[in-house]
């Protein structure tokens, strides 16, 4: 991902430890985990987690996370998110 992408400010949200079940979602840095965050949400988010992530990251910063070489994205989240970002 290229550090020249702009994000739109946006207040944070509490993310869900089942959502980030690696982690501790208290210490997830929206700007400096952006891809982490935007994999995850497409992948596994609720309907309140994709409207900020929506909001939160242009839609070209999302389509770039999604179409990396070793994106974490499952296919058919890809293919669903594709045809929802064209």
């Amino acid at each position: 991902m290229k550090k020249s992408l702009s994000y739109k400010t946006q207040p944070n949200i509490e993310f869900r430890q089942t959502l980030f079940w690696d982690v501790d979602p208290k210490t997830i840095d929206p700007e400096k985990h952006a891809r982490y965050i935007i994999e995850r949400i497409l992948d596994f988010g609720e309907p309140d987690e994709v409207r900020w992530l929506f909001r939160r990251y242009p839609k070209q910063t999302i389509k770039e996370v999604m179409n990396l070489p070793r994106s974490q994205v499952h296919q058919k989240s890809k293919a669903l998110w594709s045809l929802l970002l064209t």
